[in-house]
C-alpha cells in the first residue's frame, strides 16, 4: 500500500495530492515544540489513517485537520479549494481540538461534543483519534504539567473510546503511551521486573513454532501466521495488581496468535490443540459465537504446553484479526467490499453502533446550567467509558455493563420496572445479595415483586447513572429521598504483621507518602499472639487508591497479610 506522501508526490492533481501541497505551504513556516517542521504532524496523521484503510476524503482531513487552528485558514477557503465535506470533517476535528482537559466544566463540554461529532460522523473521531496517536508519540517535547494533562486526557477519554469502536490495538497503544506520564516508578519497576520475563516466555513459544505448524498442517489446517502478541505494560500493571505482583500467575504475558482463513478452521484449530495440550478449566472464551459488545471476535484457550509450561492462544480469521486491529474502521471497508459500493454512508455506519445513540440520547436530558458538572462527568466516564462486563439474561441476550456492576444495575438496565420491582437475583442459578459484583459471562436473572420500591442503600452500590437516577425518582415519589445514605468516603485498612520495633511507624510513613490522612490508628493484640492486627482508618474510598497503598504497605518487611473495606 502506498503511503500518502507517495501517492501526493505521483498524483499531484488528486484530492490527496492538492491537499498535501496545501497542508504543507499552509503549515510552512511552523515548528513544533520539538523543532521540527509542523507539517511532520499533519502528514503523520494521514499516514496513520492510510494505515487504518480509511476513504480518501477522511486522509485529505487529516491533512487539513489543523489548517483552521493553527495555521489560520479560514473555513471558506477549506470548502472552496476541497468541498463541502471536507469542511465538515476539519471543522468537526477543529471544534474538538478547542478543548482542554481543564475544570469539570470544560470537560462536560468536551464530551458534549464529542459525542456530537460521534453521532453525525464517526470519521471526525478517527481524525482525531489519530492525531492523538501521534501526538502522544511525540509528547517527549512538552513540558511536564502539559505531559500529564495529555496523559490524562489520553487514557481517561481517547484510549477508552478507541476501545469502545473496536480499535483494540490503538486503544493498548495509547494506555501504554499514557502510562510512563502518569505512573513513571511503576513503569520503571516494571521494566526492570517484566523483560527477563517477556524474552524468556516469547524464546519458549518460538520453540514451540514448529510443533504447533506441524500439528495444524498434518491435520489440513494452513495457517495464515502464527505469531506473537506480547501483554502490554499498562495492562500488564493492572493485572500483576489483582495477583499479588505474582508474574508466574499472568498467563498471557506473551499469548501465541493463530489466524486462519475461515471460521470452522478456527474451532477445528481449537479443538486440534486441546487434543494435544490439556485446557485450563474456565479458561475457554468463545468471542466468535458471543462478539464483545465492541465487536472484537476470538477464541482464546490456556493450555498446559510442552515442559507443564502455561500456554494462551488466540485464535481467529484474517477478517476478524483486522476487525479487532482497525475496529469499525475495518467493517466499514469490510461492508464496502461486500455490498461492491464505492461509499457507505457514515452516517448509516455510526447509527449501527447502539451505545452511540444511547450516549446521546442520554446527553439531551441534561442542560449546563442545571447539572453539577463533577458528578456528570464521573457518571460519563463509569457508564461509558470504563473497563465494560458482558452479562447474559436468561433468554440469552448479552448486557453490556461497566466492571463493578451489580443485578440491580442490571434490572434497570433492563426496564425501570425491573428496576424498582426487583427483590433479589439469581447468577448462574445461584442466590446472590444485591450488591454482588458481576462478571462478565454471568447468568442473570432477577427475581420480581409487585409494588416493591427501592431502597437508599441502592445508591452506596450502584455503579451506572440510569440506575441511580431511577432510584433517586422511585424515593422521591414515595417521600423517602432524605433517607438516602451517603456513599462510602473512607476505608479501614486490616493488617496482619510481626511484632517488630518501628513498624508501625513504617506503616505511617507509607501511608503518609501516599498523600493519605489517617483517621484513626489501633492496634489489636491478643495475649500469647505472634501477630498483632492493626487497624487503620483512612480518610479515602477511591478503590485504585487503596489497592496501590496495599501493595506498598505489603512490601515492608513484618507485613504479613493486608485487606481493607469501606466505611
Amino acid at each position: 500500500m502506498a503511503t500518502v506522501k507517495e501517492l501526493a508526490k505521483s498524483q499531484p492533481q488528486s484530492p490527496i495530492g492538492m491537499a498535501y501541497a496545501f497542508a504543507e505551504k499552509a503549515h510552512s513556516r511552523q515548528k513544533r515544540e520539538s523543532g521540527e517542521p509542523y507539517f511532520n504532524h499533519v502528514l503523520a496523521t494521514a499516514e496513520i489513517l492510510q494505515t487504518w484503510r480509511l476513504d480518501e476524503p477522511t486522509i485529505v482531513a487529516g491533512l487539513l485537520h489543523d489548517a483552521v487552528e493553527d495555521a489560520g485558514i479560514p473555513l471558506e477557503t477549506i470548502r472552496k479549494e476541497f468541498g463541502e465535506e471536507a469542511v465538515f470533517l476539519v471543522d468537526g476535528v477543529t471544534k474538538l481540538g478547542r478543548i482542554k482537559y481543564r475544570g469539570a466544566k470544560s470537560k462536560l463540554e468536551n464530551m458534549r461534543k464529542m459525542v456530537l461529532a460521534l453521532s453525525q460522523d464517526l470519521r471526525v473521531v478517527f481524525i482525531k483519534l489519530a492525531d492523538r496517536l501521534h501526538n502522544m508519540q511525540t509528547l517527549s517535547a512538552l513540558p511536564p504539567q502539559k505531559q500529564k494533562r495529555i496523559a490524562l486526557e489520553t487514557e481517561e477519554i481517547y484510549a477508552p473510546l478507541a476501545y469502545r469502536l473496536g480499535m483494540q490495538n490503538l486503544a493498548g497503544e495509547l494506555y501504554d503511551l499514557a502510562f510512563p506520564y502518569l505512573f513513571p516508578k511503576e513503569e520503571r519497576w516494571l521494566e526492570e521486573i517484566a523483560l527477563e520475563h517477556y524474552e524468556s516466555r516469547k524464546k519458549y513459544l518460538e520453540k514451540i513454532k514448529p510443533l504447533i505448524e506441524e500439528t495444524l498442517k498434518k491435520n489440513g489446517i494452513e495457517p495464515v501466521v502464527i505469531d506473537f502478541r506480547a501483554k502490554r505494560r499498562s495492562s500488564l500493571y493492572r493485572k500483576l495488581l489483582r495477583h499479588n505482583l505474582d508474574m508466574e500467575k499472568i498467563y498471557d504475558l506473551v499469548a501465541a496468535r493463530i489466524i486462519v482463513e475461515t471460521i470452522p478452521e478456527c474451532y477445528g484449530a481449537l479443538g486440534l490443540i486441546h487434543e494435544k495440550w490439556p485446557p485450563l478449566p474456565g479458561r475457554i472464551k468463545d468471542y466468535i459465537a458471543m462478539p464483545k459488545p465492541n465487536g472484537y471476535r476470538s477464541l482464546h484457550t490456556t493450555v498446559i504446553g510442552p515442559e507443564n509450561k502455561i500456554i494462551e492462544f488466540q485464535i481467529r480469521t484474517r477478517a476478524m484479526h483486522d476487525e479487532n486491529e482497525y475496529g469499525i474502521a475495518a467493517h466499514w471497508l469490510y461492508e464496502q467490499k461486500r455490498s461492491g459500493e464505492d461509499k457507505i454512508s457514515p452516517k448509516k455506519l455510526t447509527a449501527e453502533i447502539s451505545w452511540v445513540q444511547q450516549l446521546k440520547n442520554w446527553l439531551e436530558k441534561y442542560r449546563l446550567q442545571d447539572e453539577k458538572p463533577d458528578e456528570f462527568l464521573q457518571a460519563m466516564k463509569i457508564d461509558f467509558f470504563k473497563d465494560r462486563i458482558f452479562v447474559i439474561t436468561p433468554r440469552g441476550d448479552v448486557i453490556d455493563l461497566p466492571a463493578g456492576a451489580t443485578p440491580v444495575d442490571f434490572a434497570y438496565h433492563i426496564h425501570s420496572e425491573v428496576g424498582n420491582s426487583c427483590v433479589g437475583a439469581k447468577v448462574n442459578g445461584t442466590l446472590v445479595p444485591l450488591n454482588h459484583e458481576l462478571r462478565s459471562g454471568d447468568v442473570v436473572e432477577i427475581i420480581l415483586q409487585k409494588n416493591k420500591k427501592p431502597t437508599g442503600d441502592w445508591l452506596k452500590f450502584v455503579k451506572t447513572a440510569v440506575a441511580r437516577d431511577h432510584i433517586k425518582t422511585a424515593l422521591r415519589e414515595k417521600g423517602g429521598f432524605a433517607k438516602i445514605a451517603k456513599a462510602p468516603t473512607k476505608a479501614e485498612l486490616k493488617i496482619v504483621m510481626e511484632d517488630r520495633v518501628g513498624l508501625i511507624k513504617d506503616i505511617s510513613s507509607i501511608i503518609a507518602r501516599s498523600h493519605i490522612k489517617i483517621i484513626n490508628f489501633h492496634t489489636q493484640n491478643s495475649p500469647g499472639s505472634k501477630f498483632p492486627i492493626d487497624k487503620v482508618e483512612i480518610a479515602t474510598a477511591d478503590k485504585q487508591k487503596i489497592e496501590k497503598l496495599i501493595v506498598k504497605i505489603k512490601s515492608i518487611k513484618g507485613v504479613r497479610e493486608v485487606s481493607y473495606k469501606l466505611a
